[in-house]
């Protein structure tokens, strides 16, 4: 059966490192390790870390240089063949999810992702991917980083993330690996994990800094479309491309061309 890798990093997130760590050796599959990398937290993720130190392969709690920076620590020591980052505050669905889905495991696909609930607050919504990615789906999304497991080999054919990025270093992981190296994949229809919705990534506040990396990421692997995403960017991109994947899913896109149909017929009749 295959290793697993779970990597979680914190920083200064006790109460949702205390979750993550529950979340993660109590799951029922037992062929994995389990790493910490925190960058030196001052509340008290230490305490928490050294009370299930013996459930813990490797922790280490020193400062670092941001979030991706703490993950390559974290790859650097890994040992599993196929790595996935549980960061503080969020937790694996249930804990059969890696007995559920590592049997079902294509062991030669370098990125195997499934879907993920998206918790903030009180509210929890579901979110599920194509089986088929395409570029237009990386144009305007990105697959879950919590529910893709990595295969280790990724990271050594491709490179390690790029830890002058606050943002979107996972995302240029899978956009460079599938669509220009072409690198295989597999879509497995389970639900990973519960992602806190709440991170800097997920916040209005940070939207600049991910379209500015974004584009940074198109000008270097994919120049040709690099005006073509900026030209996306403007219109909104991600409306744009929510409604292209909608064919994706045919009763959706049924229904969404009869509603045009609809819309198409009445504005007629009102001209008349």
């Amino acid at each position: 059966m295959n290793m697993i890798s779970v990597i979680t990093v914190n920083y200064n997130n006790d109460n949702g490192l205390k979750k993550t760590i529950e979340s993660v050796i109590n799951q029922t599959y037992k062929n994995f390790e389990f790493i910490i990398i925190d960058g030196g937290s001052t509340d008290q993720s230490s305490e928490i870390i050294k009370n299930y130190q013996d459930k813990i392969n490797y922790w280490v709690s020193e400062p670092d240089k941001g979030v991706y920076s703490a993950m390559n620590k974290g790859i650097k020591v890994a040992n599993g063949d196929f790595l996935i980052f549980m960061n503080s505050g969020d937790v694996f669905i249930n804990e059969n999810v890696l007995q559920n889905v590592v049997p079902k495991f294509d062991t030669n696909a370098y990125f195997i992702y499934g879907n993920n609930f998206k918790s903030k607050g009180d509210s929890k919504r579901l979110k599920t991917y194509p089986k088929e990615l395409s570029f237009s789906f990386f144009y305007g999304s990105s697959l879950n980083h919590q529910a893709t497991f990595i295969n280790k080999k990724a990271f050594i054919d491709l490179f390690l993330y790029d830890e002058n990025k606050k943002i979107v270093a996972d995302w240029e992981l899978f956009i460079v690996g599938i669509c220009k190296e072409n690198l295989s994949y597999q879509y497995i229809n389970e639900t990973i994990c519960n992602y806190d919705f709440t991170g800097m990534s997920s916040t209005g506040k940070y939207k600049e800094v991910t379209e500015k990396e974004r584009q940074e990421v198109m000008n270097k692997y994919f120049p040709l479309f690099a005006k073509d995403y900026e030209k996306l960017s403007l219109l909104n991109s991600k409306r744009f491309i929510q409604i292209l994947h909608i064919q994706n899913h045919p009763a959706a896109w049924k229904f969404f061309k009869w509603t045009i149909s609809l819309f198409l017929l009445f504005t007629s009749k009102m001209k008349k």
